[in-house]
């Protein structure tokens, strides 16, 4: 919900606090709610239960669609960033991480103080956070779920700080809450007092999720739950504290560029995209990105793409932090230099690209790319340059004109044969006589793709009087059953 209210902010949207707004998601009878806000919560309205049912309660309720995969995206990269504070951290569940702080919370003055630093960090995030450290997983889940604000709980007195907590803290399913609260267990205490012989009996086929008893001995430690963390993926990125706020980053630049491509040189790679931010001193980040069409990690050559792009970032009152991140990171091996001093690899093209798309965008440098048809026009379209293949060049088996008209243009024609090469054509208002001819090439339509009725086209090189060189094409055939009689077109110019 906070993520949708910045979101909402971002765009001056901002909704007033008294407004009670949920996010819903589709059930299996209808919407029902993902998450409120306060002024919903207030009113009564809780996770889980359908919107029908909630306007009864508040019929002024706002309802939009949660974006439950960004949400999972957005938690993966809070923790990514929780790493500041220990090196093990995991998602749990949808709304919740767990970080492995053992040895960790001494670098910051202990446990409370650590708490204090997360909760400050978070905030600062727009993020509200419950917070809580305990010898184990489940108890730390419990009780920043169910316990006071930032909880801590000492080594050995696991028992004592879940006892009065509700079974809901041990992370158990829907039907076995439902159960439990029919025997008259609402406490961890008063299912921990329970023979363990007659719970197992009562859930012996039940998974972990559903097993109390298998939650209860993962929150009080006779069972164990490491933390598997993820590695995070290897970030290259150079940065520049500044002891003094800065209205111009350009002179910065250069080392920032060095010290990054000597990052990617020793780690063997090449990066597609470049992120420069700044960090002001006021708060506000302005960015700029560009996109580079061949793996790069030549500190010249970066540099230089950022001409003219620095001018777009507002200073304020100045900023006193830039960093420059590497992105789309790819394997690139060191390059043999010649005799000459060049490397063997003629990286111009590449280059010229990354400066032209630098200054006048990436959407107006194009090149063709080949497509699988033998339709001429159909043979290439034309895609960004900045995706740019190294690939061995295509080689043609039939001669094809140097320049192809986009649209092939209608013809008058004269000819002996009806089948034969035109003897004489008109195009554009001029008259062409034929001196010479070669063909014809027949092209079948491409049944998957074009219409019933097609007719073929039979193409002819041809040479006028003037030595001028055209391609021309016939589509289709006498009685041929899909029209009337042939038509012609003039298709392409050679050289």
């Amino acid at each position: 919900m906070e993520r949708w209210q910045k979101a909402m902010e971002r765009q001056g949207d901002a909704l007033p606090d008294d407004l009670a707004v949920v996010l819903a998601v589709e059930g299996p009878h209808g919407p029902v709610i993902h998450a409120a806000s306060r002024a919903a919560r207030l009113a009564g309205i809780g996770t889980g239960a359908r919107v029908v049912d909630m306007r009864a309660i508040c019929p002024d309720l706002r309802v939009e669609y949660a974006d439950v995969q960004g949400d999972r995206w957005a938690l993966e990269r809070l923790m990514l960033w929780a790493r500041r504070w220990c090196p093990w951290t995991v998602v749990d569940g949808a709304d919740g991480l767990i970080l492995d702080t053992t040895g960790s919370d001494h670098l910051m003055g202990g446990e409370p103080a650590m708490l204090a630093e997360m909760e400050a960090r978070l905030s600062l995030l727009g993020l509200t956070a419950r917070l809580a450290v305990a010898p184990t997983w489940g108890a730390a889940w419990a009780l920043a779920r169910y316990g006071t604000v930032r909880a801590i709980c000492p080594e050995g007195g696991v028992a004592a700080a879940l006892e009065r907590l509700p079974v809901a803290g041990l992370r158990l399913e829907g039907e076995t809450l439902l159960l439990l609260q029919r025997l008259g267990l609402k406490t961890i205490s008063a299912l921990a007092e329970v023979p363990r012989l007659s719970l197992a009996r009562r859930f012996v086929r039940s998974a972990l999720p559903a097993n109390p008893l298998l939650r209860l001995d993962q929150a009080m430690g006779a069972l164990a739950e490491p933390v598997a963390s993820i590695d995070a993926p290897r970030r290259m990125r150079a940065e520049a504290r500044l002891a003094e706020p800065i209205q111009d980053p350009t002179h910065y630049l250069p080392s920032l560029c060095a010290d990054l491509c000597t990052q990617l040189t020793h780690a063997g790679l090449g990066c597609r995209k470049l992120h420069l931010t700044v960090y002001r001193t006021d708060g506000e980040v302005s960015m700029v990105d560009l996109v580079i069409a061949y793996p790069s990690r030549d500190a010249r050559h970066l540099h230089g793409l950022f001409k003219g792009k620095l001018e777009r970032i507002n200073p304020g009152f100045g900023f006193d932090l830039i960093t420059l991140d590497a992105g789309m990171v790819e394997s690139l091996g060191t390059l043999q230099s010649r005799l000459d001093g060049t490397a063997e690899h003629d990286l111009h093209l590449p280059q010229l690209i990354d400066r032209l798309a630098a200054r006048f965008g990436a959407k107006a440098i194009k090149q063709p790319v080949l497509e699988a048809s033998h339709v001429p026009e159909r043979g290439e379209s034309w895609g960004s340059a900045l995706s740019m293949t190294r690939t061995a060049p295509a080689v043609l088996a039939k001669e094809r004109p140097i320049r192809l008209l986009t649209r092939p243009e209608e013809i008058r024609v004269l000819y002996d044969v009806p089948e034969g090469p035109p003897a004489q054509f008109i195009w554009r208002r001029q008259t062409h006589r034929v001196a010479r001819y070669e063909g014809p090439e027949r092209i079948a339509p491409e049944w998957w793709k074009d219409r019933p009725g097609t007719r073929l086209r039979d193409y002819f090189k041809i040479e006028d009087q003037s030595g001028r060189r055209f391609w021309l094409f016939r589509e289709g055939l006498h009685e041929d059953g899909r029209g009337g009689d042939p038509r012609w077109f003039l298709h392409g110019m050679f050289a």
